[in-house]
């Protein structure tokens, strides 16, 4: 599995950092996310996929390697 994140299409919302904080982050400078763990593991699977369907800007994509 990989994470995709498009930093332009992301609104600052911080739903991913709160719902996977061990995947996702935010920038102080302007609350834009970024992908903390690129190849989760496993066991984080469920948590990358609730972020993606949390994200209101749609700017997360989880794949299948």
């Amino acid at each position: 599995m990989r994470i995709e994140l498009d930093q332009d299409m992301c609104i600052g919302a911080g739903n991913c950092v709160l719902t996977a904080p061990d995947l996702f982050d935010q920038r102080d400078e302007d609350g834009v996310a970024f992908v903390l763990e690129e190849n989760p593991s496993p066991e984080q699977e469920g948590s990358a996929k609730e972020a993606e369907a949390l994200c209101p800007a749609s700017a997360i994509r989880v794949l299948k390697k």
